[in-house]
């Protein structure tokens, strides 16, 4: 399976200018016959906005709409972070929408960053697991993936692929560089980890986004600057380097 993933700036709360950018990614993916394409946390309408619960969307609302009328152009699905708005709740959310424009999963965050997100958004009480072309795939966002017991209860469920929209910030640059490679091959599963480059605010983002390999390589991995990363996901791995962890555990 090919899969793509998107490093850009922040639209900062520019609808326009956000669906130009994931228009030009998603018809570059498709073009090249990824199944789908990996876009950051919050990327609508921006992750570091100021006023995310006025501009936070419901599910099934006008910004997938767009993304669904843009998948079925480009033929090439997409996981993306956005504001979704539940009533009086904001949960920090991402959904999945195939190459037919259908959405075939949807998550809430359950690990909130900082007294920032725990005081916009409420937090997610489950996990989500999808088929995606014959794999079973699954959604984290960003703070998410840090935590190992999370990579092992999706791994358990029989995920080998997690696709993780971010928004990671400096000076955090060892989590696409260390701890989202160990958390792959610790766990024997594939996690593709798509973030903002750029600032937005008062934010720096760390840029660095990383496929890692549940085989201890990192497939691809960008800079500091905007990257739209296309790779081949092999249809099997030597079992000599895949962990045997959740095998040989011994509980005391």
């Amino acid at each position: 399976m090919r899969l793509a993933l998107l490093q850009a700036p922040s639209p900062a709360a520019d609808d326009e200018a956000a669906f130009a950018t994931l228009a030009a990614a998603l018809n570059a993916a498709g073009a090249m016959g990824a199944a789908t394409l990996t876009a950051p946390e919050i990327y609508l309408p921006g992750y570091n906005q100021p006023d995310i619960p006025a501009r936070a969307q419901p599910r099934g609302g006008a910004w997938h709409q767009r993304l669904a009328t843009l998948c079925r152009a480009a033929g090439c699905g997409i996981v993306i972070g956005y504001a979704e708005r539940a009533g009086e709740r904001v949960y920090n959310s991402a959904i999945a929408i195939d190459a037919a424009g259908r959405e075939i999963a949807h998550y809430r965050k359950l690990q909130l960053y900082g007294p920032r997100e725990n005081a916009i958004y409420t937090v997610g009480d489950a996990y989500t697991l999808f088929n995606l072309h014959g794999r079973t795939a699954a959604l984290l966002i960003c703070y998410d993936v840090e935590f190992a017991p999370h990579i092992a209860a999706l791994a358990d469920r029989g995920a080998s692929l997690i696709l993780c929209p971010t928004a990671n910030m400096l000076p955090y640059t060892h989590v696409a560089r260390v701890t989202v490679p160990a958390m792959a091959v610790n766990h024997a599963v594939t996690i593709a980890y798509a973030n903002f480059c750029g600032s937005e605010g008062d934010l720096d983002y760390a840029g660095g986004s990383v496929i890692a390999g549940p085989d201890g390589e990192i497939i691809a991995q960008a800079g500091a600057h905007p990257a739209l990363l296309v790779v081949d996901l092999p249809a099997a791995y030597d079992p000599a380097r895949m962990s045997t962890q959740a095998r040989d555990l011994r509980s005391l």
